[in-house]
């Protein structure tokens, strides 16, 4: 099981998925943390079992178990987050000021550098397709010095796993 073993198993129509995983891992700006803790919570938030276990299997040489489970910890709070906050957009200004009540103390502690956690929750953000926390996420990261392309680059990453998760489910039912 690996990242080789997803891009083995990819059809020809989704090439491009894996000439893009494979570019995005050899020639990352992130630091190597950044970039298994990007593929671990882009896996999980993508909701693939067989694209999990894959990226799991490789980033736990990357990552420490602290950092791995900041990792999953990041793709858990964001399903919950997400779902409120755009739920909380559409209802529009009449919940501007409701109280969000439900907890999220990983956000302060999330046992790894605030960046990294913060990048994490940006790219399953974008994976869930909720503006109001990839744009706040997105303004952490800059006030905690990270340029746009180490930013644009966990977002590709995300769109990229979730291509890959896209593209194994749909093989599934062939």
């Amino acid at each position: 099981m690996s990242i080789d073993n997803l891009k083995a198993s990819l059809p020809d129509y989704a090439k491009d998925q894996k000439l893009n995983i494979g570019s995005l891992i050899r020639n990352s700006a992130l630091s190597e943390q950044q970039l298994w803790g990007t593929l671990v919570a882009a896996a999980a938030a993508a909701r693939n079992e067989r694209v999990f276990k894959e990226i799991a299997e490789d980033a736990k040489e990357h990552l420490s178990d602290e950092a791995f489970n900041a990792a999953l910890a990041a793709a858990s709070v964001m399903a919950m987050n997400n779902v409120a906050y755009r739920a909380k957009g559409w209802l529009g200004d009449d919940y501007a000021q409701v109280k969000f009540g439900l907890r999220m103390n990983i956000i302060s502690k999330p046992g790894v550098d605030k960046a990294d956690f913060e990048l994490w929750n940006t790219a399953v953000s974008t994976i869930n397709g909720c503006e109001h926390c990839t744009l706040a996420h997105e303004k952490t990261l800059r006030e905690e010095t990270l340029t746009k392309e180490q930013i644009w680059e966990s977002i590709k990453l995300a769109s990229v796993v979730n291509a890959l998760a896209l593209t194994l489910e749909v093989e599934s039912f062939r």
